[in-house]
């Protein structure tokens, strides 16, 4: 099949069908080289691996026809919707395709666009700056103004991105500030400029997620991916209140510890647990409340979000200068947005090169990041950071690989939202389009790797994929995705796209079929193909 036709731009081919008898051999023989093969229903959806040889006749997409035939018959799935999409990504042949044009909710597939669609318009190399300056004026050895943070969305200022503790991003304006000799600022840190206007959630996020550290919002002065951890120690005594310290930022967000220590024997009593423990918000998102019971001698830790982002980011800078001995006054002498002063550069921050942010949005699915490189496109690409210029921008990219508004509706960085949607065929069209870019291999490279990293570290192990498949996983309630490349046992490079909604199944029961499908592939050579027609 040409690659028009794959791409659907023109007719389809003229399909075949299986022959039962090898669909017969597939369930009662199974599957060569250790990959599974569904037995017929109503037997689980997941049979156990079994190694006789197969038929001559049957051919690796044969056996995948036959796999999937059997697995969307079974009364399981009656409820739930596939989209599947393998194509041979040299010869643009169609392997598998089962409502490849149909919408699905992607959860963080959507990273793959978002990913791609930043490579395409911002470059491997390109670095966020975040300037910092002084507002007023230098009296021996204090500074009589303010310090002031214009933000742009770095994502790197972070546990992860700088070398294991956020606070190190703060370093060169330490030094900075040591250089010119200055040991207080009698003013405020204060953040000025506004990169991202509008809201700081994404489109349709849920509003009872947002404590959750997956769930952060995002603007453009950015700290620790959004993410608050608190730990948790009884007291010595029973009644007594339980400590509770926060990190990275000790101070904020303001603490009410509600929460007390009970007897570590205490259990049921008429049917009623202990209070758990809880951390949440106070209405306005101003104060952390933390309730419930902790037994004597024991500990926990939750992980929250910061509500707002910006203020996260000047509490950890002032925080920092505190610890560096720069005592910060807080004395409000102009307002942000007045400055009749000239302002003097300090520094300007720079962060990590987008081939090593990528990664890290990738493999582990980071959701904040998703978003910060969603309305970086729109910023750099139109100069209006919101969602809507995200969008808007993330769209025309998309269309010049001839992915349109029937293909995908793309409305968020991260894939959080609900109002998602993309077609198998749209995310191979993404696949291919940075197959063939420049920065392939750093678009490739920053997926989770079967059995290795990332999201796929525990799946496909001790089979042909581990180490193999590069491949971006999303999960939402009711939707679970997998869609990367799979080189065969031939050597041919294969992109598929798998996109499962609306299932009653356990999420692992979808995982199976996705890793039962690739590793398929991955232990067989790819052979002769025939066309068939699309579902």
């Amino acid at each position: 099949m040409s690659r028009a036709r794959w791409l659907g731009l023109s007719s389809r081919p003229r399909g075949i069908t299986v022959p039962t008898v090898i669909l017969g051999a597939l369930l009662g023989s199974g599957c060569a080289r250790g990959v599974t093969v569904p037995a017929p229903p109503p037997a689980p959806m997941a049979p156990a691996v079994v190694t006789a040889p197969l038929p001559p006749a049957v051919t690796t997409q044969s056996l995948l026809h036959a796999i999937t035939d059997s697995v969307l018959a079974a009364p399981a799935w009656r409820n739930a919707r596939w989209g599947l999409l393998f194509v041979d990504a040299e010869r643009g042949d169609t392997i598998l395709s089962h409502d490849a044009d149909k919408l699905f909710m992607p959860a963080s597939n959507e990273k793959l666009l978002t990913g791609a669609i930043a490579l395409q318009l911002l470059g491997p190399e390109y670095r966020w700056h975040t300037p910092v300056m002084l507002h007023g004026r230098q009296r021996g050895t204090v500074w009589h103004g303010d310090l002031l943070v214009s933000g742009s969305g770095d994502p790197s200022v972070s546990d992860a991105l700088s070398g294991g503790q956020a606070m190190q991003a703060f370093t060169p304006i330490l030094a900075a500030l040591t250089a010119r000799g200055i040991t207080r600022i009698a003013g405020r840190v204060r953040a000025v400029g506004d990169a991202f206007p509008g809201l700081t959630t994404g489109y349709g996020w849920a509003a009872d997620d947002f404590d959750a550290a997956y769930s952060a919002a995002v603007d453009e002065l950015m700290f620790n991916e959004g993410v608050l951890r608190l730990q948790l120690r009884a007291a010595p005594r029973v009644g007594g209140a339980v400590a509770v310290t926060s990190a990275p930022t000790r101070s904020y967000p303001r603490l009410v510890v509600q929460a007390t220590t009970r007897d570590s024997a205490t259990g049921v009593v008429n049917g009623v647990r202990p209070p758990r423990l809880n951390a949440a918000y106070d209405s306005i998102g101003d104060r952390v409340v933390v309730t419930g019971t902790l037994p004597l001698g024991d500990s926990a830790s939750i992980t929250l979000s910061y509500r707002h982002p910006t203020d996260a980011y000047v509490a950890a800078l002032s925080q920092s200068l505190a610890d560096h001995g720069i005592r910060v006054g807080g004395r409000v002498l102009a307002r942000a947005d007045t400055l009749a002063r000239a302002v003097d550069t300090v520094v300007v921050l720079q962060s990590a090169p987008l081939s090593e942010v990528l990664p890290r949005m990738q493999k582990p699915s980071q959701n904040q990041i998703a978003e910060l490189l969603f309305r970086t496109a729109g910023l750099r690409t139109s100069g209006d950071g919101s969602a809507d210029s995200a969008r808007a921008v993330g769209m025309r990219t998309l269309a010049t690989w001839g992915i349109t508004t029937a293909d995908v509706a793309y409305r968020d960085g991260s894939g959080l939202s609900r109002h998602d949607y993309v077609t198998p065929r749209a995310v191979l069209k993404v696949l291919d389009a940075m197959r063939r870019s420049p920065w392939y291999l750093t678009y490739r490279d920053a997926l989770p790797i079967a059995g290795v990293d990332g999201t796929i570290a525990g799946r496909m192990r001790e089979t042909p994929a581990a180490g193999n498949v590069r491949a971006k996983t999303g999960t939402l309630d009711k939707a679970r995705s997998l869609s990367g490349y799979v080189t065969t046992a031939d050597g041919r490079l294969v992109m598929f796209s798998m996109l499962s909604n609306n299932f009653t199944v356990p999420t692992r029961d979808v995982e199976r079929v996705q890793d039962l499908l690739v590793a398929t592939l991955a232990s067989r050579p790819l052979g002769p193909l025939t066309p068939r027609v699309p579902r």
